[in-house]
């Protein structure tokens, strides 16, 4: 594959739907036939192929006009473009040969998409193997995602699975108004973030399960996470309430919905505890509500997955976070990469 970073554009000629399934980060689509016309296309093709490919001629040339006026008209002649369709063949062929006459610096990706997805395959299979991983732990609400925040802004090298996969990681982590990349997105957007760190520095990662909502990590990156340092935080049980009710303030408003997307625990906390949380949810009691759902459903939960994963996990450093703000956790991050954020050789670990 290429450095795609060198491209001042890269085109992703397929149609939307297949571009919304996975593309190369940073790729805009430019359809040469939309879902419709796909389709259609497809259709006639079984029947007729003469006039299916006539009939996606007349589609490719109305929309690579449009695109060239909304779009590519804004790129100076020296522009250096690649162009990829699904498996490099007459979707981007079409976008070449007009852009070439243009006098643009064209290229076409051989292979198309697919080439692409089978090499994020075999990268994924061994390329998170090539880092050193600090694995920050902690129950539910403690702030290690803010402390990850706080860390990228003191210059470490932070990889953000739960913002990559636009979930929070737990049962009801889902974010409002928003949905997860598929997978095959998922590992586009993961495998380009690793490319972007220094395998000579760490990187900081939260400990997170095999699957993150309904996206999964490679193999590869959760044997190498397991296999890093880890460091424990905590805070108190009114700041982690407070941080619950900050970042799941549409539970604050809607106590009910929570309950909707924990009902399937009834078995596993029995009727009686989850009778409580639906009186309290019912009284809209939710400070209350997030208290008995992190003392009597996540602590004991991730204390057993924690010590599955990461069986040392009670010999690792212990920090106590007074202050979950991100200016209170600032100073925290600082500290830790003057402790723990030094150059390693990946070779020898």
């Amino acid at each position: 594959m290429q450095n795609f970073d060198s491209y001042d554009l890269i085109i992703d000629a397929r149609s939307p739907r297949e571009y919304e399934e996975d593309h190369i980060p940073g790729a805009i689509n430019l359809p040469v036939v939309d879902n419709a016309e796909f389709a259609e296309v497809g259709i006639l093709h079984r029947t007729d192929p003469l006039a299916a490919y006539q009939l996606g001629a007349r589609y490719s040339l109305m929309n690579i006009a449009r695109h060239i006026e909304q779009c590519i008209s804004k790129y100076p002649g020296k522009s250096r473009i690649l162009v990829y369709c699904f498996r490099g063949g007459k979707r981007s062929k079409v976008w070449f040969d007009v852009l070439d006459t243009i006098g643009y610096r064209v290229e076409k990706l051989k292979g198309g998409w697919k080439a692409y997805r089978r090499w994020v395959n075999e990268e994924m299979a061994v390329f998170p193997s090539g880092f050193k991983y600090i694995v920050v732990s902690g129950p539910t609400g403690c702030g290690k995602t803010r402390l990850l925040g706080a860390l990228h802004k003191a210059g470490a090298q932070v990889l953000d699975l739960e913002g990559i996969a636009t979930h929070r990681g737990s049962i009801i982590g889902a974010v409002p108004g928003k949905k997860q990349p598929t997978q095959k997105m998922f590992d586009s957007m993961l495998l380009r973030q690793l490319m972007q760190f220094d395998p000579a520095r760490p990187v900081w990662v939260e400990s997170e399960s095999k699957k993150i909502g309904q996206v999964q990590l490679p193999d590869a990156l959760l044997g190498a996470m397991r296999n890093g340092q880890t460091i424990a935080v905590d805070a108190s049980m009114p700041q982690r309430v407070q941080l619950l009710r900050e970042d799941y303030a549409h539970f604050e408003q809607d106590p009910k919905s929570m309950i909707e997307r924990l009902v399937f625990l009834r078995p596993m906390i029995g009727g009686e505890e989850f009778s409580l949380w639906e009186d309290l949810a019912e009284r809209r009691e939710v400070p209350a509500l997030f208290e008995r759902l992190m003392r009597n459903h996540y602590d004991p939960t991730y204390r057993r997955s924690i010590l599955r994963n990461y069986p040392e996990i009670d010999k690792s450093p212990m920090i106590h976070l007074e202050d979950l703000s991100i200016n209170g956790l600032l100073p925290v991050a600082e500290d830790l990469r003057a402790r723990f954020d030094v150059a390693v050789d990946v070779r020898e670990t």
